[in-house]
């Protein structure tokens, strides 16, 4: 009998123990780069498999109708942890290696919420935010402001984009393997005394970049990058030690929760697959797609990497898997690494059914790939056509966790936690979308209006169509995914609705 009873009281007590921590999960965000919605097996692709990713969608809730808040990385990543539009902000394009940080580090964001609610909060991977606050950046010293004062209790990270320098690692904002005789300099105009360039010696290149888009500056690991350096000989890393790199870090942090015995937020930026593409040595050759499938392996070999540390550790059931991509996909972007060329052959479309891709106004610049996996309390194998935005992660934890938002502090994020944990299929009410050269779009019921924009139709050096055009532009997605028909002559008073709710929306 007392066995009985001593038994029940475990059972009770396991139970309790679930119910104190289920509503305070780990939480996972795995956010690539220039990752189509056609890229993956899992919707639709057929040459490059990813069985992780695929695992994950298996066991998860697999959105279609998920959208990064820009078609450009730098405003996409900076609404993921504000819980802002980019373009409510100046200065949050596409930034430069050498930017100043670009969010304030006076308001509520998405790592802020986790600390709130007790939680240990790291980045691993990309930043490109910037950091520090003056300029030029000394990168021979912690640089701050940075990841710390917006909410990171840790950070591994490279400053910028793999093909920017400063091709360097920085730990919790100070450079590794700094040598104070070899101080690190970055300049973006013009290149240092004796430093060997892509542009003047091309045969030290080991991948070749396209002369029209400027990758021909500084020379590190045999490719040229944008921007000059000098210094810091013994910091700089080599492309293809990237992904192991971060994964280990992020299996570290993971780790150090468990010592602290508080839970984890973890961000990681894996920087596949973006250019300069040069996938870990055991990776090459190993697609049918040149080195861009390549690296889409070797993403995918990471998520299967995390998602096995999970498991080992005891903590997957209770961890909230997010597996995004900051925006639509791009081939050709720098480098003559024959993305193009084996994606024609094989008619692989990495944005799927849709049209444009990266820097693009039309649909595949956005939507993108967005998984989420959590087996404590989402049902596994479920698909939604819910329209779900980045913007709202934000809100939606914060409601997850009790954590309230400062009354008086704007945002554009808003809970929508019954929809991405898979309790209802309610859409956004509305979403916006930023192209590359920050003319809006929104979409609403079905319907997306373009507002008028100068640029070209086409951007050549990529081949990707930008949907700029002078006229208003009015698609039914429902009917017309592919955005073929504009039917804004044909609705004016959809078209005014839109726009009308678009004014409303910019002027708060």
């Amino acid at each position: 009998m007392k066995k009985i009873f001593l038994s029940m009281a475990l059972l009770l007590g396991m139970h309790t123990v679930f119910a104190q921590t289920a509503n305070r999960p780990n939480v996972l965000i795995i956010y690539t780069d220039d990752l189509g919605y056609g890229d993956l097996s899992c919707n639709g692709a057929r040459i490059v498999p990813t069985p992780h990713i695929d695992r994950l969608a298996q066991n998860g809730i697999n959105f279609s109708n998920a959208h990064a808040t820009a078609s450009t990385c730098t405003p996409s990543r900076y609404s993921l942890l504000t819980g802002r539009y980019a373009w409510r902000k100046e200065g949050t394009n596409i930034l430069p290696g050498d930017a100043n940080l670009v969010i304030p580090t006076n308001i509520t964001t998405l790592p802020k919420v986790f600390q709130q609610a007790g939680y240990l909060t790291g980045v691993v991977g990309k930043w490109h935010l910037g950091l520090g606050n003056r300029s030029p950046v000394d990168w021979n010293r912690e640089v701050t402001p940075g990841p710390r004062e917006v909410g990171f209790n840790y950070s591994f990270i490279f400053p910028a984009t793999a093909d920017r320098v400063p091709t360097i690692f920085m730990e919790n904002q100070q450079a590794l393997g700094l040598e104070k005789n070899d101080p690190i300099a970055v300049d973006y105009r013009k290149a240092f005394p004796g430093e060997l360039t892509g542009k003047a010696h091309p045969e030290l290149l080991k991948q070749h970049n396209d002369p029209r888009q400027g990758h021909d500056g500084h020379i590190v690991n045999g490719i040229g990058r944008i921007g000059f350096m000098k210094g810091g000989r013994r910091s700089e890393w080599t492309d293809e030690e990237l992904g192991y790199v971060f994964s280990n870090k992020a299996l570290d942090f993971i780790d150090r929760s468990m010592k602290e015995k508080k839970p984890f937020f973890l961000y990681y930026a894996i920087h596949n697959i973006h250019v300069p593409r040069m996938p870990g040595t055991a990776f090459k050759g190993k697609s049918k797609l040149g080195y861009r499938g390549d690296v889409i392996l070797e993403m995918d070999h990471s998520v299967g990497v995390m998602m096995n540390a999970l498991k080992e550790r005891g903590l997957l059931r209770n961890t909230v898997v997010i597996f995004s991509s900051d925006n639509g996909p791009v081939l050709n972007d720098g480098y003559l690494d024959q993305s193009a060329e084996t994606a024609a052959a094989l008619d692989h479309r990495p944005g799927g059914i849709y049209r444009g891709g990266k820097y693009s106004a039309f649909e595949a610049g956005t939507r993108v790939p967005f998984i989420v996996q959590w087996p404590a309390r989402v049902a596994a194998g479920k698909r939604s056509a819910a329209l779900v935005s980045q913007v709202d992660l934000m809100a939606s934890f914060a409601s997850l966790l009790g954590v309230r938002l400062p009354a008086g502090e704007f945002t554009d994020s808003r809970d929508y936690l019954t929809t991405l944990l898979g309790k209802s299929s309610r859409d956004r009410n509305f979403i916006i979308e930023q192209p590359g050269n920050h003319a809006l779009s929104i979409v609403k019921d079905g319907w997306k209006y373009m507002t008028p924009s100068k640029g070209p139709a086409l951007m050549s050096a990529v081949n990707i169509e930008t949907g700029y055009s002078a006229q208003d532009q009015l698609y039914n997605l429902k009917k017309d995914p592919g955005e073929r028909v504009n039917l804004a002559g044909k609705y004016p008073q959809r078209v005014q609705e839109l726009k009308a709710l678009l004014k409303r929306t910019m002027e708060e």
